[in-house]
């Protein structure tokens, strides 16, 4: 079950969180060029030129480590829709930052804009389909005269579901345990994630803030996985539901075994009604066959008898009625042969 939105942005708040998500999901080479001491996070509620107010997901910046002031923007977008349009998002929230910087004359005199790279981090579980760029999105060939003047934005895209999950254990890393957490499909191995969560936290002190954060997001896991109720109304942190969680998934697998040994037994009765309805019918289908056949040679043995002797003896009509398919087969071969009606039906000799 994917966190809210408003859990993503507790979570990245904390400024390890980014320089974990930078230097584990970034392309090799970005985060060698930052200066993390320095990350600050930066207001990410702007207004347009008619006053309108926009709003971010969230805006950090970094130093690059070349003793230049120059800050590397790093805007993130939490998702957990898919979003065709998103790079027009971007391209509004990108402008609507660079121009905040101009109004409130963060800029140097002459100074020139700072980079940017926007993040969409997607944990839905349907496919992200959408552009990474506007290219795909204008109504325009690229070989178009009018094609350099349109906008050209793009973002990096890390999609949760997608991430193959040796590389995730690879990374010792909370941005990687969050994921490993939040796509976890096993009950099973929830509590292992857990402990390794909660020992980085035994690890490094503080982030009291993102230590809460975690507690919601293995709550919200272990709802997704095996049910239960609601968030609880005060948080606890991660290791209060560590407490929680072997408990809470022994309950769970006792409510499944008693599920299962219900559903078991119903099912053994209804196999059990089915069988006895099959096995009467087909019963009763070799019963008619074998009727029938015993019928018809009743018939036959009849006819040819009264054809060569007359009318039948005294007690053979008894005696034939009585006669399964195999003794009428039996009189039928006695009447092939026979010379007398005698012969035919000796017990009933005189």
């Amino acid at each position: 079950m994917p966190a809210p939105d408003s859990l993503y942005h507790r979570l990245f708040s904390d400024p390890v969180m980014i320089e974990q998500l930078v230097r584990g999901f970034l392309p090799i080479g970005i985060a060698d060029m930052l200066d993390f001491t320095r990350l600050e996070r930066v207001n990410a509620k702007f207004h347009a030129a008619r006053g309108d107010r926009r709003e971010g997901d969230m805006v950090w910046r970094v130093p690059t480590l070349s003793g230049e002031m120059v800050h590397i923007y790093l805007m993130l977008e939490f998702q957990g829709t898919p979003e065709r349009f998103m790079p027009v998002r971007v391209q509004v929230y990108a402008g609507l930052l660079w121009q905040h910087l101009v109004a409130e004359g963060a800029l140097a005199q002459g100074g020139r804009l700072p980079p940017l790279l926007p993040i969409v981090l997607y944990c839905g579980e349907a496919r992200w389909t959408g552009p990474a760029d506007t290219t795909e999105l204008i109504a325009l060939p690229e070989d178009s005269p009018l094609w350099p003047w349109q906008p050209q934005v793009r973002y990096h895209l890390i999609d949760e579901n997608r991430l193959r999950a040796e590389d995730l254990a690879r990374h010792d890393s909370l941005v990687a345990l969050l994921f490993r957490i939040e796509t976890c499909d096993r009950p099973d191995d929830l509590p292992g994630l857990v402990s390794q969560a909660v020992a980085w936290f035994a690890g490094h002190p503080g982030h009291a803030t993102l230590r809460l954060a975690f507690g919601e997001v293995v709550e919200n896991a272990v709802r997704g996985l095996v049910g239960g109720p609601e968030a609880a109304t005060v948080s606890m942190d991660i290791e209060e539901v560590q407490g929680m969680l072997a408990d809470r998934i022994k309950k769970w697998e006792q409510e499944l075994l008693a599920k299962g040994v219900a559903e078991g037994r119903a099912e053994g009765k209804a196999e059990g009604k089915a069988e006895g309805i099959t096995e009467g019918v087909a019963k009763g289908i070799i019963q008619g066959k074998a009727e029938g056949m015993a019928a018809g040679r009743a018939a036959m043995l009849r006819r040819q008898f009264t054809r060569r002797f007359g009318a039948l003896p005294a007690g053979a009509e008894r005696l034939i009625d009585s006669s399964t398919a195999e003794q009428l087969d039996a009189l039928m071969d006695r009447l092939i042969d026979a010379r007398t009606p005698v012969d035919v039906f000796p017990d009933l000799r005189t």
